[in-house]
C-alpha cells in the first residue's frame, strides 16, 4: 500500500462516502504498521463535487482528457511563438464541450447529477488545464479536491497586435490621378493598440474578479464541510465515550466479580486444609480405636 494508489482509490468515490472510505484506509494502514502513511492518508482531504467530477473524467474519458491536455501544449506553444491559434481555439472548444457532456452523463450515472455551480467549476477546472501546465497535471493524476481556475491571461484572450501605426508626417503615396501628397489630410493615429490594452486591462480585471469571488465560494464550502466534519466527529467522539464508559461500567462489575470469586477460592482453600486436618484427624482415631478394639 502506498499514497499515490490509496489517492486514486479515495478520489474515485463519491464525495459523502469519502469520509468513511478515509477511515478504513486509515485503519488498514495502522493495521499493516505504517503509521506514517495512515497520518498521510488521513489529511487528504474531501474533494468537492466538481472536482470528484473531473478526477472521474481522469478514469473514464481519459483519451478526450489527454487530448485536451495536448491540445493545451500546442495552444501555449502557438501563442509563445506568435503562431495561428483560432483553430486551435476551436477544437479546444469542442473537446470540452464534449467532456463536459460526458461528465454530466458519468456523475448521473454515479447518483450525484451536477448543479449548474458544479458543472462551471468543471468547465474551469477543463479551461485551466488547457492553458495551465500545473493544472493539466493535477487534472491528469485524478485526485484533484478543489475545482481549478486560471487568473491569468488565457491565450483566447488575446489577440496578434497590429503593425505599427502610419506615421502622420508620412506623406501618403501619390498615385497619376491623385491629388499631390502635400494636399492630403495626414493619417490619424491609430488607437488600436491603446484600445487593445485597455481590453485586456478589462478581461484581466474581469478575470480577476470572477477568481476571487469562486475563491470566496470554494472557501465557504470549504467552511461549511469542516463544519460538517466537525459535528460528525462530535457525535462520533460522543458514541465512543459512551461506548467507554458502558465498557468502563462493565469492566468495574467484572473487577468486582473477579474479587468475590477469589475471596470464595480463598475461603475455600482454607476450609479445605480444615477439613484435611479434621480428616485426617478422625483417621488417625478411628485406627487407634480399632486397635484397642482388637486386644
Amino acid at each position: 500500500m502506498d499514497l499515490a494508489t490509496v489517492a486514486h482509490e479515495l478520489y474515485e468515490v463519491r464525495p459523502e462516502e469519502f469520509t468513511d472510505a478515509r477511515k478504513r484506509l486509515v485503519t488498514a494502514a495502522r493495521s499493516a504498521g505504517d503509521a506514517g502513511l495512515a497520518g498521510r492518508i488521513g489529511r487528504l482531504r474531501k474533494p468537492t463535487v466538481s472536482a470528484w467530477a473531473v478526477n472521474r473524467l481522469s478514469r473514464a474519458a481519459g483519451d478526450d482528457l489527454a487530448g485536451l491536455l495536448r491540445l493545451g501544449a500546442e495552444l501555449r506553444a502557438a501563442w509563445s511563438s506568435g503562431g495561428p491559434i483560432a483553430e486551435l481555439e476551436q477544437r479546444r472548444g469542442e473537446i470540452v464541450a464534449r467532456l463536459l457532456r460526458t461528465a454530466e452523463r458519468l456523475a448521473a450515472d454515479a447518483g450525484r447529477p451536477l448543479r449548474e455551480t458544479a458543472l462551471r467549476e468543471v468547465e474551469d477546472t477543463l479551461q485551466a488545464a488547457a492553458v495551465d501546465p500545473d493544472v493539466a497535471e493535477e487534472v491528469r493524476t485524478g485526485t484533484l479536491d478543489r475545482p481549478r481556475s486560471h487568473t491569468g491571461f488565457a491565450p483566447a484572450a488575446f489577440a496578434v497586435p497590429p503593425g505599427p501605426p502610419t506615421s502622420p508626417t508620412s506623406p501618403a503615396p501619390s498615385g497619376k490621378d491623385g491629388p499631390p501628397a502635400t494636399l492630403r489630410e495626414p493619417p490619424k493615429p491609430s488607437k488600436a493598440p491603446r484600445e487593445q490594452r485597455a481590453e485586456r486591462e478589462r478581461q484581466r480585471r474581469a478575470e480577476a474578479a470572477r477568481a476571487a469571488e469562486r475563491r470566496a465560494e470554494e472557501a465557504d464550502r470549504a467552511r461549511a464541510e469542516w463544519e460538517s466534519e466537525v459535528a460528525a466527529a462530535r457525535r462520533e467522539l460522543d458514541e465512543r465515550t459512551a461506548e467507554t464508559d458502558e465498557l468502563r461500567r462493565r469492566l468495574d462489575e467484572a473487577l468486582d466479580r473477579r474479587e468475590a470469586a477469589e475471596r470464595r477460592v480463598h475461603v475455600a482453600h482454607r476450609e479445605l486444609a480444615r477439613a484435611s486436618r479434621a480428616a485426617d484427624e478422625a483417621r488417625r482415631r478411628a485406627a487407634e480405636t480399632a486397635r484397642t478394639a482388637r486386644r
